[in-house]
């Protein structure tokens, strides 16, 4: 009898464990899905003419505000970028022709994200690299005061 308990006892932690690695692919599995679907991945419609001036209006700042994009500003002067926008989106050119256009017009500093070249690309990567710096120096860190409590020990 105690044999048949003790069995019973394996086959039900086993039966746990199961279930608790079931449950988490279970959990992964619709994560993954939700993730995709979020994604819009099965979508395949190009954007219209009106997603596409959003999209390049919510990157290009405003002429006479500080931290605005033209979406977000009520200015004369944003306004007129966003017709200009409107207008160039209704014509066929890319996004990429519009804000080469709005540069040459304006200069660099209407795009609200820096170009990732040149000077310019040390915006994007130190901050990168002093992550990595600080993440290697708290390893190091921890990795000798581990040694030293193993050698206290």
């Amino acid at each position: 009898m105690a044999e048949a308990a003790a069995v019973r006892a394996v086959d039900a932690g086993r039966r746990r464990r199961w279930g608790s690695r079931a449950s988490f692919v279970l959990a992964l599995l619709v994560l993954g899905v939700a993730l995709i679907i979020g994604a819009g991945v099965g979508s395949s419609a190009p954007p219209t003419s009106s997603q596409r001036a959003a999209a390049i209006e919510s990157q290009v700042r405003c002429p006479s505000c500080q931290d605005l994009s033209v979406a977000q500003s009520v200015a004369s002067s944003a306004l007129a970028v966003r017709h200009e926008i409107v207008a160039r989106v209704a014509a066929g050119a890319s996004a990429q022709q519009i804000e080469s256009e709005l540069v040459a017009q304006y200069g660099p500093s209407i795009l609200l994200s820096p170009p990732a070249s040149g000077l310019s690309a040390l915006v994007w990567y130190v901050p990168a690299a002093a992550g990595v710096v600080a993440v290697c120096a708290l390893a190091a860190f921890f990795w000798r005061r581990s040694r030293s409590w193993r050698a206290l020990r």
